[in-house]
């Protein structure tokens, strides 16, 4: 896959990577990247708007939050052995606005899983844009990272992204009843997941495993 590229045992300042995004990501109708500090009005755009918040553990950010926010993003840039993040910008087409962030953590290399995370902004919902930029970070984890499981963790009442992960062809797997208390309630969470073995059989077509 464009974009990947150290291969395990690569070294980037004394400390192994297991892998690294330098050069664009292409979808269909996407770029991934990483973020740059031109980025940040249309990341603040999208970190203040409270349809995008609702069901994150974050709250609306404002300006100064995102600047902050948008640093942090620009260190993701690596995932080494021991773990790590990865954080990408989606954006619509080679020169078009910045619409969403994607993330991709290694959260068990002994275990090899992998996390997914995404937010879109709501002007961009509807047109399987949020879908599309999930199944590159989930092709990263199980092509770049080898992993053995990718999942993600969402609220069950964010009915839309319940329905990426399920285009993705992502088991519910387990569902915690008022597991974490986020802005002052408690909350319940769904969890997905997906093996490779399962994400290897939809690319061939045949389901089987």
């Amino acid at each position: 896959m464009v974009g990947q590229a150290a291969r395990p045992g690569a070294v980037n300042r004394h400390r192994p990577v297991l892998l690294e995004v330098t050069r664009p990501i292409r979808t269909a109708r996407l770029v991934l990247r990483p973020f740059r500090r031109d980025d940040l009005p249309d990341l603040l755009a999208i970190e203040s708007d409270p349809g995008v918040a609702r069901y994150l553990y974050r709250g609306v950010r404002d300006e100064a939050r995102a600047a902050q926010s948008l640093e942090t993003k620009m260190r993701a840039t690596r995932i080494r052995p021991d773990g790590g993040a990865l954080s990408l910008a989606v954006v619509l087409g080679d020169h078009g606005p910045v619409v969403g962030d994607l993330t991709l953590t290694y959260r068990s290399p002994v275990h090899r899983q992998a996390e997914i995370g995404y937010a879109l902004a709501p002007a961009y919902h509807g047109h399987g844009l949020a879908t599309e930029a999930a199944a590159a970070a989930v092709d990263l984890a199980f092509d770049g990272l080898r992993a053995h499981r990718v999942y993600a963790r969402i609220d069950p009442r964010n009915r839309a992204s319940a329905r990426v992960l399920e285009k993705l062809g992502m088991r519910r797997e387990a569902h915690l009843v008022e597991s974490e208390r986020v802005k002052g309630e408690w909350t319940d969470e769904v969890v997905y997941a997906l093996l490779h073995r399962e994400w290897a059989a939809r690319r061939r077509g045949d389901g089987r495993p």
